[in-house]
């Protein structure tokens, strides 16, 4: 049975997402979103100028893309709420990831604010993939707020230090019915395996890729790690033991003629 992903009534097959900040050119970031075969891509407001009489971010992304734009900058309900509209009006459709942050040293997601903006939007029709910190009360509040998935962060933003709240992040996996997509901090294709193979339904990445010595074979590989990843969990991964056992009978193949 094809393994698809379903979010906001549009089917996804690859489950890498990518962010759009970071890159070198507008160009590479086409080439490395056409390596990758992404489906979803994410933009921040400040990036689209549909008056530009030169380069517009939104002439370098592929037409085949869903574009979510990002309340980068927010830093509270109103102002995400009031992105994700301008966003709308100037062009961008209305998928939203939410992004309210207060916090300038970490940039720590603030959850409480984060349902809000999700429950005024979803209201109005919007598709909103939150991100924010991994508590389970919280990711229970952004579904009861109409939330579309969930986008816990692995570590720190452009951190690159991988999935480092991969225990949170399988409660929430185990216990909310919406899609769980991982984004922020996966500095490896490796990371983006690591949350696939925990059953996670997506990953973001944008730094990783943006700042790699070549982003567009980067896009590729993590795109590849991702579909590696999803196979190995829907495959069924053994489970670890404490004990060494035996892949070939250790008994049985000497005997005394």
């Amino acid at each position: 049975m094809e393994d698809i992903l379903r979010i906001g009534g549009r089917e996804i097959k690859n489950r890498l997402f990518i962010g759009t900040g970071k890159f070198s050119s507008y160009n590479v970031m086409k080439l490395a979103l056409e390596a990758s075969n992404a489906e979803i891509v994410t933009v921040a407001l400040r990036r689209v100028d549909e008056a530009s009489k030169t380069e517009n971010i939104l002439d370098y992304i592929p037409k085949r893309c869903i574009l979510a734009a990002n309340t980068s900058g927010a830093r509270n309900a109103d102002e995400a709420v009031r992105i994700a509209r301008l966003a709308k009006a100037a062009g961008c459709g209305n998928w939203v990831k939410i992004e309210v942050i207060q916090d300038n040293k970490y940039l720590l997601p603030d959850n409480l604010e984060t349902v809000k903006a999700t429950e005024t939007l979803a209201k109005e029709g919007f598709i909103v993939l939150p991100y924010m910190s991994p508590d389970l009360s919280m990711a229970r509040r952004l579904v009861d707020a109409g939330a579309a998935a969930v986008m816990p962060l692995g570590s720190p933003i452009g951190s690159n230090r991988g999935f480092k709240t991969r225990e949170l992040v399988e409660i929430l996996i185990s216990e909310i019915k919406i899609p769980v997509i991982v984004d922020a901090g996966l500095g490896a294709p490796s990371s983006a395996c690591e949350c696939m193979e925990a059953g996670c339904a997506a990953v973001l990445v944008n730094t990783a890729i943006a700042i790699a010595e070549d982003p567009v074979v980067m896009a590729k590989a993590f795109s590849d790690a991702v579909k590696a990843g999803r196979m190995a969990y829907v495959s069924g991964i053994p489970r670890s033991e404490k004990n060494a056992r035996a892949s070939s009978p250790l008994t049985g193949f000497l005997r005394n003629e």
